[in-house]
């Protein structure tokens, strides 16, 4: 193996070769408002509490919501949901667009906003938060989960995918 220097594009590539399932994370921004952001930078860290992170760009407009609220919301998307996740990978949402994408929110009891109809939810509370580079890590204590039938998106060399047994 000749191993290179880490540059930017060349890390991206690297990471790439890792197949990902993708999520949405989401946050009230104002009251009864939802800001979302696509992110397969989410991973388990405990069963015991159950804590999971995300890692969220510094430029990210989610970033001061989940600062703000200290709440964020998980939702695991299924096969059928590749739209979802492109328009929750924009930077600049409109709301108006909902109802074309069939965009629905579910509660929680404690006002977390998860997507309906996805594949999985957890329900967080924000526990740590850590700088890290470009990005913000956020730990959050799940409060609330749900997982329904169904098939994961997957992201993988820049592609979606289904899995296949």
């Amino acid at each position: 193996m000749t191993a290179s220097s880490p540059t930017p594009e060349l890390f991206r590539r690297v990471l790439g070769t890792f197949a990902t399932g993708i999520t949405v994370i989401t946050a009230e921004c104002t009251p009864g408002e939802v800001h979302g952001m696509t992110a397969n930078s989410f991973t388990s860290v405990s069963l015991d509490p159950p804590l999971v992170l995300v890692c969220v760009d510094q430029n990210a407009r989610l970033l001061s919501y989940l600062k703000t609220e200290r709440r964020f919301g998980v939702s695991i998307l299924r096969d059928s949901q590749q739209r979802l996740s492109e328009f929750f990978a924009e930077p600049q949402q409109d709301p108006a667009d909902y109802p074309r994408l069939g965009i629905r929110f579910l509660w929680t009891d404690t006002g977390i906003p998860l997507l309906e109809d996805a594949l999985g939810h957890l329900a967080c509370n924000v526990v740590a938060q850590y700088m890290a580079g470009d990005h913000t890590i956020f730990i959050g204590e799940v409060e609330a989960l749900e997982i329904c039938d169904g098939q994961p998106l997957l992201y993988c060399r820049r592609q979606y995918g289904r899995f296949q047994a």
